[in-house]
């Protein structure tokens, strides 16, 4: 019951128009209802990481489709379908390696989050608000290599957590 209620708390939010902040919180809500297992990371989090040389660096996971991740991506992130039974470029990695997921809001990441706590990866955590808190926040991301200023906003509806000025081009109407 609590799964359905965030869920149409955020699909109200995001349809009715209301405030980014208050559809984010939606967001955080549904996905956390949904995946509660999964720990998160935030953007600020997260890029104070990139930034500290004297830590290892996580391993970045973006759990978007090819043309999304064409578009633009986080800087050395690999891209792994977000349906995926089995993750065959991890099985080098050790169990115990830094490993940040994220997507477009951070749901679908989630849920490759948790297939790999399932298959025992100690270290994996989901990027709160995925790329479009993360370039909403200023923060770069890239194409071949270098930075651009546009992000695949993923559909209509949920295109719409993303800054106007962001949004690589009119988003289709498909569904999450």
């Amino acid at each position: 019951m609590r799964k359905l209620f965030a869920s149409a708390l955020c699909v109200l939010a995001l349809q009715t128009g209301c405030s980014q902040d208050l559809t984010w919180r939606a967001v955080d809500r549904m996905i956390t209802a949904e995946y509660p297992d999964v720990p998160f990371i935030t953007t600020d989090s997260l890029a104070d990481r990139l930034a500290d040389a004297s830590t290892a660096r996580p391993v970045l996971l973006d759990a978007r489709s090819a043309e999304e991740y064409a578009v633009s991506h986080l800087r050395g992130a690999r891209r792994v379908s977000p349906s995926a039974e089995a993750y065959p470029t991890l099985d080098t990695l050790a169990v115990d390696t830094p490993i940040v997921v994220y997507c477009s809001v951070g749901y679908r990441s989630a849920g490759v989050a948790q297939t790999l706590r399932s298959r025992g990866f100690t270290q994996v955590s989901n990027l709160q608000g995925s790329i479009f808190r993360w370039a909403n926040g200023g923060r770069p991301v890239y194409r071949d290599g270098q930075p651009v200023a546009a992000v695949h906003p993923y559909n209509a509806t949920w295109g719409r957590l993303l800054n106007d000025s962001l949004r690589a081009y009119q988003p289709s109407s498909r569904t999450p």
